[in-house]
């Protein structure tokens, strides 16, 4: 049975709708959509649902043509998010994303408040290009990343109050690590993604980041993001306990690739500027192996 027909998806149109989000989510986002393959069929086009419409609006922001002012380009995003808003309200959507999305959002009772602060994020990325404080930085980490995780507890099925702040710990965690690998790419963007303050206590200061040279001060500014990411790791490693068992495997492997990002940036000698910090496939199929016999063993335990 495929996954369309063990979701119980059997409208044409939806179908196709949730076919095209399978599609981003395998172009754009190649580590996800391994974890994703170790949940049941039954979940994984709700899922897709979810970071389909994610990778969707990125891809937005980032491609809106060149030519257009900011103001012009938040014109036409806010035109879009609007539109979308009403579509989650109303229950419908005539979008190609949209079906698939409001489908998700209306079976599994997700607050539309999260896609709210999503698009505000969003829109942030448009304008602002640093953050003075890591409590800056969390407003747009909470819409750009942590709300994707709290958007998902209710298919994954984690419907305890501590299972909600594991999701957010771990959504920021991985949003951290990808801030840490692309500094690099993020100062073509001319965006800086690391708390200024937090770079300063170590002697950084955005020009020393434009001539990107690794410096000792640089490497222990890195040092210090990277050891936030783990212990939010860890801080959510007994929230992922509290999910559905079949969810969890999943969840430890995305865990695992995403905040395994940061090793990479170590392996490298923190020479994001130069290097690109890669999990390795070996490391993936070690880790994807293992959550699979997980997964086997989780679906054999329901049977």
């Amino acid at each position: 049975m495929d996954e369309l027909t063990a979701a119980g998806i059997l409208d044409p149109q939806l179908r196709a709708s949730y076919a095209e989000c399978k599609r981003l989510n395998s172009l754009h986002g190649k580590t996800y959509y391994l974890a994703t393959l170790l949940l049941p069929k039954s979940k994984r086009p709700h899922v897709h649902a979810l970071y389909g419409f994610a990778r969707f609006a990125d891809e937005i922001v980032d491609d809106l043509a060149s030519t257009l002012s900011i103001a012009e380009k938040e014109a036409v995003l806010a035109t879009w998010s609007r539109k979308l808003i009403q579509d989650l309200e109303n229950g419908v959507s005539n979008d190609d994303i949209g079906r698939a999305l409001i489908n998700t959002v209306n079976q599994f009772k997700i607050p539309i408040h999260y896609f709210e602060a999503f698009l505000k994020s969003m829109a942030m990325d448009l304008t602002k290009t640093s953050y003075e404080t890591f409590a800056e930085l969390q407003e747009y980490v909470y819409g750009s990343a942590a709300v994707i995780g709290l958007e998902m507890l209710p298919i994954l099925g984690g419907a305890q109050k501590a299972a909600y702040e594991a999701a957010e710990q771990l959504g920021t965690a991985f949003q951290l690590a990808n801030f840490i690998r692309d500094v690099g790419e993020d100062l073509e963007r001319g965006r800086i993604y690391l708390p200024l303050q937090e770079l300063q206590q170590f002697g950084v200061d955005p020009s020393m980041l434009e001539k990107r040279i690794l410096t000792p001060e640089i490497k222990s500014a890195l040092q210090f993001q990277i050891a936030r990411v783990r212990q939010l790791q860890r801080a959510a490693m007994p929230g992922i306990e509290l999910l559905d068992r079949s969810s969890r495997p999943c969840i430890r492997a995305a865990s695992e690739l995403y905040c395994g990002i940061v090793d990479e940036v170590e392996a490298i000698g923190y020479d994001i500027f130069n290097k690109r910090a890669k999990t390795s496939t070996a490391r993936r199929l070690r880790v994807a192996g293992k959550a699979y016999i997980q997964a086997l063993s989780a679906r054999r335990a329901l049977d």
